[in-house]
């Protein structure tokens, strides 16, 4: 699968604290090895078609939109 961020996700991934920055790094390299792993709460929105949320930390999650072996990081 085919990952990227958008450029809005990059400037605010930037100024999110650097524990915060720490916990997606290591949240994004998990869902690389191993996209259904229970702790990333990797969930489709309810009503949406493609766009999905995956658990970053206790109080921060990542918005993801995938398309066939697309995935893009908003």
């Amino acid at each position: 699968m085919r990952s990227r961020t958008t450029r809005q996700f990059r400037r605010l991934f930037s100024r999110l604290p650097l524990d915060v920055q720490r916990d997606a790094k290591r949240s994004y390299a998990l869902f690389r090895s191993n996209p259904a792993h229970h702790g990333l709460q990797f969930k489709k929105l309810e009503g949406e078609d493609n766009i999905y949320s995956v658990r970053i930390g206790l109080e921060y999650r990542a918005l993801t939109v995938m398309n066939k072996d697309r995935i893009v990081w908003y």
